[in-house]
C-alpha cells in the first residue's frame, strides 16, 4: 500500500506545529518535473529555503486520482492547523505511463489538462496529513465542466468557515471563478458552487484567482487573464468576500512574458503586501514579485535570484504556482530540522 507521505520514519516526540505565534512565512509550490508538493521557509520574508533539499514532501501519485498535484495553496487556520487545496492533474501522465492519453478525456471537447477533481489536505503539524477528492464534475449542474482547477483557500469570519474559491472551466470555453464553504472535517464542499468573478466585457478568461483583504478592510482578488495569448495578473475590488467584484482595466504585472497564479501576503509588522505570481513564460520560469500597500500602486523588487533582486532562493528554483501562509520562526527552523534528520531523497514521479 503506497503512503500518503514520502516519509517512511516517524518520530514520536514530535512537537506539534503552530503553538508559536507567527512571524516567518512557508512557502508551498510544485514543481513541472514531478507533480508533487514541495516546501520552503524564510525567516525574514526575502530569502526562502526548501526542506527536504527542494525533493517532494507529499507525492502526488499517493493522494490524486491523475497522480498529479498542481496550484497548491496553502492557509493556516484559526485553530492552527494547516489547510491545503491543489489541482489533482497530471499533464504528463502519458509520458509516465499513468494512462494511455495525453488527457482524460477528448482534448477538442474539454480543452488542455481536463480534470475533474480537486485535491484538499489538512495536518496539525506540517508532517502527518489526511486527504480526499472533492470530485467536482459529478455534482450536478457541473458534468460538462472541462477543468477544475487552481483552488484557493480564504477564512470568513461571518460564516465561520472555509471558503474555498476556484477556477471552473465549462467544456473547451472561458475560465471563471466559482466559490463554496468547505465541511468542518474539510473533506468536501458543505454548500453548492457559486459564480464568484468573471469578466464582463466579452468572453475572456479569468482564473487563478487570489483573495487578500486590504488595509481598508475591502477584498481585493488577483487574478490571471488570458486574452488572444497574452496572459497577465489584474486585480478586482470588492466589499464582500463573496462579490461582486468590480474588474480594474490596469495589468498589475509589468512582465514582457506571460504571468499567472498571483498569491498575495503581507509582511509582518508593516501595511505591506507582496504580490508572488508565476512567470511562466520566461525560460527558465521564475517567480516574479512586486509590494503594494494600497492595490493601486506595485513596486517590482524583482525576480528570484536576478541581479538587484531582494528576492532569494537559496536552494531551489523554477518553483511553480506558489503560496506563502504565516508560520512562526521556531516552526519553520523545525521543519527544516526536521527533514535534515529525515530526508527523502526520492524523486517519486520523476522518470
Amino acid at each position: 500500500m503506497k503512503k500518503l507521505l514520502l516519509l517512511v520514519a516517524t518520530i514520536a516526540s514530535l512537537t506539534t506545529i503552530a503553538k508559536a505565534e507567527p512571524d516567518a512565512y512557508l512557502m508551498i509550490y510544485f514543481s513541472d518535473n514531478d507533480h508533487c508538493l514541495h516546501m520552503a521557509v524564510s525567516m525574514d520574508g526575502y530569502e526562502f529555503t526548501a526542506v527536504n533539499d527542494n525533493y517532494p514532501v507529499i507525492a502526488g501519485d499517493t493522494v490524486a486520482e491523475q497522480k498529479g498535484l498542481r496550484d497548491p495553496y496553502i492557509m493556516r487556520g484559526p485553530d492552527g492547523t494547516y489547510y491545503v487545496a491543489a489541482t489533482d492533474l497530471h499533464i504528463f501522465a502519458k509520458h509516465y505511463g499513468y494512462r494511455e492519453t495525453q488527457f482524460e478525456r477528448d482534448q477538442e471537447e474539454f480543452g488542455w489538462g481536463n480534470n475533474k477533481n480537486l485535491a484538499l489536505l489538512k495536518s496539525k503539524d506540517l508532517i502527518h496529513w489526511e486527504h480526499s477528492l472533492v470530485r467536482v464534475q459529478q455534482m450536478d449542474g457541473f458534468n460538462d465542466i472541462g477543468a477544475t482547477w487552481a483552488p484557493e483557500l480564504i477564512w470568513d469570519d461571518q460564516k465561520n468557515a472555509i471558503m474555498i474559491y476556484w477556477t471552473i472551466r465549462r467544456g473547451n470555453g472561458a475560465c471563471k471563478l466559482y466559490y463554496a464553504y468547505a465541511n468542518k472535517e474539510f473533506t468536501d464542499f458543505a454548500t453548492e458552487p457559486k459564480l464568484l468573478f468573471e469578466k464582463t466585457q466579452g468572453d475572456h478568461t479569468a482564473l487563478d484567482g487570489d483573495i487578500v483583504k486590504g488595509n481598508d478592510g475591502r477584498y481585493y482578488l488577483h487574478y490571471a487573464e488570458y486574452d488572444e495569448g497574452f496572459s497577465g495578473i489584474m486585480v478586482a475590488v470588492s466589499d464582500n468576500i463573496t462579490g461582486p467584484y468590480t474588474f480594474q482595466p490596469e495589468i498589475v504585472d509589468k512582465e514582457e512574458k506571460a504571468a499567472e497564479a498571483p498569491n498575495c501576503w503581507k509582511r509582518y509588522g508593516t501595511d505591506t503586501y507582496v504580490l508572488m505570481y508565476d512567470c511562466f513564460g520566461r525560460r527558465p520560469s521564475n517567480f516574479g514579485f512586486l509590494e503594494t500597500t494600497d492595490f493601486k500602486t506595485y513596486t517590482d523588487i524583482g525576480h528570484f535570484n536576478e541581479e538587484g533582486s531582494k528576492m532569494k532562493a537559496t536552494n531551489f528554483s523554477s518553483p511553480k504556482h506558489g503560496a506563502v501562509t504565516p508560520i512562526s520562526k521556531e516552526d519553520a527552523q523545525k521543519l527544516l530540522d526536521y527533514w535534515q534528520k529525515n530526508p527523502v531523497h526520492n524523486s517519486h514521479g520523476m522518470r
